[in-house]
């Protein structure tokens, strides 16, 4: 059997599942949601001498050894959106790219966790995502 033979339950192949156009209203919903997950994950807090922004990614990152990949799982929450938004596969690459820099920046103690911090993945990736989707998105429905 090929990939092009499989289909899903009801007989759709999987490059053609079913697609539902989104409302302004729910599209627009589906935007703030991604800016404050990108908010919370990377600008959350102010560090109060330094005066830098930094999120739940960069302060989960410093527990050594299972931090960073916590947080790149967290993070992949932005990509799953972004596929069932209906992002080019180019987008969702460099949106890959971006979290796998992320990670491996991170797992160098303490100088890798400055540079993550300033990486701010998750704020590039919903820029990203949302220059990519527009004002005109469809739903992926599985």
């Amino acid at each position: 059997m090929s990939l092009s033979d499989r289909t899903d339950w009801n007989g759709n192949a999987p490059e053609r599942m079913p697609r539902e156009r989104l409302s302004r209203a729910e599209l627009a919903e589906r935007r703030a949601r991604i800016e404050r997950f990108a908010e919370i994950m990377d600008r959350q807090f102010r560090l109060p001498v330094l005066g830098w922004r930094v999120g739940l990614d960069g302060l989960i990152g410093l527990v050594p050894g299972i931090g960073d990949t916590v947080s790149t799982g967290i993070s992949g929450w932005l990509m799953a959106e972004g596929w069932r938004l209906g992002a080019r596969k180019r987008t969702l690459g460099r949106m890959g790219l971006n979290l796998g820099i992320d990670w491996v920046i991170g797992l160098v103690p303490l100088v890798g966790d400055l540079l993550d911090i300033a990486h701010k993945a998750n704020a590039k990736n919903a820029r990203l995502l949302l220059d990519d989707i527009g004002e005109d998105a469809t739903l992926r429905r599985a």
